[in-house]
């Protein structure tokens, strides 16, 4: 009787317990399911990995012109960046695939891109509608650098004489325009040269990161499509940006410095937040040792006049579009000027007169 009942009390536990583990790990399957559909960026430590899925959890539906309200901005001073728009002239072409048109591409159309002189974007299929250049190539990361050759030679043959400056973008890239003219204004299109965010490994002057973009000036277009009917460039690697900034050092393309004139950067390869928050990269992660130059975190990582920012999603393109074009603090002018950054008296001495002459201004039309 007594080892009847030590039986059944041994096979109450067991069930009990089977019955509390498998009510535990239900819970901690829930618990960690959500956490995982809550991450707003997975960073993998690979510089040449995907660090956000294409399945872009912050999809939107629609697209919005954020500028339809421009007339609030109808008395801002555009002189300086409408001369720069026709002085420095930029095409665009956007890396995308016909997975990504509706998540991803709409929405740089329906913001950045209306900056460039001219935008394409690039797929492995022609869509008319969208409309996307079908450059008959495989999807995937393996197919990036072919897609790329394959890009260029199709701005080349068809759009060389259209611009001054030719810049590569992925869909997930956001790029200020007006920055990236103030930048180029200081270098010839016929000088062999292109920058970027500019990494350190694999290639003694450096390469330029894929992801934040890179732009081309005309001569190193004409040598980049040129080096592959001479064989001087092949395209048996996979890896995109470091295939590329190999053979723009075989066929002397200078790698350019596109630090602001405070030696601040200006392409970045994350999200701003990445960069700007203290301890959001930790110290084991790859993009440390990748840097050509010093790597910043915290405020000053990033130039007043940044040029793009990667991995980012649809609503983040929306977000950087109001941040950028939109927001405006009441009761300021805006009077930065970078080139007189490294004379600080004579800036302020220029300020002062400008402020006295606007003042005169309104004075006389009041």
């Amino acid at each position: 009787m007594a080892a009847s009942k030590s039986l059944m009390n041994l096979l109450t536990f067991t069930f009990g317990s089977a019955i509390g583990f498998f009510v535990c790990y239900l819970l901690f399957s829930l618990i960690l399911e959500e956490q995982v559909k809550i991450q707003p960026h997975i960073l993998h430590n690979d510089p040449h990995g995907q660090h956000s899925a294409d399945t872009d959890n912050n999809q939107l539906q629609g697209q919005m012109n954020f500028n339809a309200d421009s007339g609030q901005h109808k008395d801002e001073n555009k002189n300086i960046a409408e001369g720069l728009y026709q002085k420095v002239k930029i095409l665009c072409w956007v890396m995308t695939g016909p997975q990504n048109l509706e998540k991803k591409a709409k929405h740089v159309k329906a913001t950045w891109a209306q900056r460039c002189n001219k935008i394409l974007f690039m797929s492995s299929e022609e869509n008319k509608d969208f409309p996307t250049v079908g450059l008959e190539t495989k999807e995937g990361r393996d197919q990036l650098y072919w897609k790329t050759i394959k890009a260029f030679q199709y701005v080349y043959d068809h759009y060389f004489d259209d611009a001054d400056w030719f810049m590569k973008a992925d869909d997930d890239t956001y790029v200020v325009l007006d920055n990236l003219r103030w930048l180029l204004s200081k270098y010839s299109p016929e000088q062999p040269i292109y920058f970027g965010r500019r990494f350190k490994p694999y290639v003694k002057q450096g390469y330029m990161s894929g992801g934040a973009g890179y732009v081309l000036s005309k001569e190193a277009l004409k040598r980049f499509v040129s080096a592959f009917k001479t064989n001087k460039c092949s395209h048996s690697s996979s890896i995109e940006d470091l295939a590329l900034g190999k053979c723009m050092e075989v066929i002397n393309v200078e790698a350019g410095d596109s630090r602001d004139t405070s030696g601040r950067e200006t392409f970045h390869p994350f999200v701003p937040e990445h960069h700007l928050i203290r301890g959001y990269l930790p110290k084991t992660f790859w993009y440390w040792n990748y840097n050509y130059y010093p790597a910043v975190e915290g405020p000053g990582c990033c130039s007043d006049l940044a040029v793009s920012f990667h991995y980012v999603d649809s609503v983040t393109m929306y977000h950087l579009e109001y941040l950028i074009y939109h927001l405006r603090p009441y009761g300021y002018l805006y009077r930065y000027n970078p080139d007189l950054a490294k004379n600080p008296e004579e800036q302020s001495k220029n300020e002062a007169l400008e402020d006295n002459q606007k003042l005169k201004q309104k004075i006389s039309e009041n």
